[in-house]
């Protein structure tokens, strides 16, 4: 009766066992290994030199150091110890630490490769693991009998019998054409950022739309290699419509909307815009939202729909000239051409304001107190925030008030009480 695949890889590894010498050349291997990682820590100590390139070569060196390492002393233990004991051993583990520095980096340069690509660095060493587990088990010789096994377990959907093996090879095809297309689209994408007098707008509107159309151009030339047919997308695509229809119309309208934000030149990266209550500098355009950063360091997430259909008070549309106004009251009795006079000089010992506009007092209006007035200032940097400003020049402006003996008034109230002796 012949053996079952399973049967078959535990036979293949109870020989591997079985070899002569075989714990000699384990412990052998072992003390490589256990030297190899105290190496790879004494390396990972250290301090790179400055600069993006001894940056990436550092962290290239670390991915690799201790298969390196490994691969160097068990190629030293291998010519030393094969005058006393079989080496066997040695030759299964020589290609598997050759295999795993190989994919450690090309793994490595994958993810420095893909710009913003946050998720390939959390998953990376996960992914590395799991293409080295391929190669070792095709190195050792059970990966047909394990394929084999695979193959056995699988389901029938209609008249088609579906294997896990066919769902494995499915999903790697998935994976390795999408992965492609974000290094293609990464490599557009800093192409853009090199190219010289490019709108920043133009910039994102160029990358997005390239990472979109290479992904599902990925999907498409991958699905028929799986053996799904392109025609069943035309169901996925009515369910899709009916879904935008129905739940999506925000998501699919905040996703137009960012592109319109982004083609119409309404809102740039920079400018200082203010959308109902929240007010800040524009730090990201997303497909879904719009960061605005305030003076505070709190960061809203503006929906792009609502940019696209709310009233939005772009401070630096047109320019970043902003006028500041900051009311001050006075007593009736002051000197109010004194009082103007030091409301201009408090606005003239700041630099961030202009000389051209100049500060301007107006006087507003006769109030119930004293005086009101107003000063005018003109300033460049609205992004900077009008809070530290509109402090210094109103302390300013107390200390030239007290100098000068004008008061500011502040409410009174008389209160008589009548027929005072009544009531005693």
């Amino acid at each position: 009766m012949k053996p079952s695949p399973l049967a078959r890889v535990g036979q293949e590894l109870q020989a591997y066992l079985n070899e002569a010498d075989f714990g000699w050349q384990l412990l052998v291997v072992a003390a490589c290994l256990l030297l190899a990682v105290l190496g790879a820590r004494l390396l990972r100590a250290g301090t790179p030199a400055e600069g993006r390139a001894w940056e990436l070569g550092h962290g290239g060196l670390q991915r690799i150091a201790f298969p390196l390492l490994a691969l160097l002393l068990v190629l030293l233990a291998r010519v030393v110890a094969e005058t006393w004991i079989s080496v066997g051993l040695f030759a299964v583990v020589i290609p598997l630490l050759a295999s795993l520095a190989v994919i450690r980096a090309v793994f490595y340069v994958l993810r420095v490769s893909l710009v913003g690509a946050a998720w390939l660095a959390s998953f990376e060493r996960v992914f590395a693991l799991l293409v080295w587990a391929i190669v070792a088990l095709h190195i050792i010789g059970l990966l047909p009998d394990l394929i084999a096994v695979i193959d056995s377990l699988g389901f029938n959907v209609g008249k088609h019998r579906l294997s896990l093996w066919d769902l494995l090879q499915g999903v790697v095809a998935v994976l390795v054409t999408v992965l492609a297309a974000l290094w293609l689209s990464s490599a557009i994408e800093a192409r853009l950022d090199r190219a010289a007098g490019l709108d920043d707008n133009l910039r994102q509107v160029f990358a997005r739309l390239s990472k979109s159309l290479l992904i599902v151009l990925a999907v498409l030339i991958v699905l028929p290699m799986v053996g799904i047919d392109l025609t069943m997308l035309s169901v996925f695509g009515g369910a899709l419509g009916v879904g935008l229809g129905l739940g999506l119309q925000k998501i699919a309208s905040n996703y137009v909307s960012g592109f319109i934000i982004l083609l119409d030149h309404s809102i740039r990266i920079g400018n200082t815009i203010a959308v109902g209550n929240d007010r800040g500098v524009v730090t990201s355009i997303t497909t879904r939202y719009t960061v605005l950063k305030n003076g505070t360091g709190l960061e809203s997430l503006v929906p792009n729909e609502l940019l696209v259909g709310a009233v939005v008070q772009n401070e630096s549309y047109s320019d970043s000239l902003m006028r500041v106004a900051l009311p001050v009251q006075v007593a009736y009795d002051s000197d109010l051409e004194r009082a103007m006079a030091i409301l201009v000089a408090a606005a003239q010992a700041q630099p961030r304001v202009l000389a051209d506009p100049a500060p301007a007092v107006l006087v507003k209006d006769f109030a119930e107190s004293g005086i009101n007035l107003e000063l005018g200032i003109w300033i460049a940097d609205s992004g900077n925030g009008t809070g530290p400003l509109r402090s210094d020049i109103n302390l300013a402006i107390w200390r030239g008030f007290k100098q000068a003996g004008i008061s500011i008034p502040f409410p009174q109230r008389e209160i008589r009480i009548i027929n005072e002796a009544a009531h005693e």
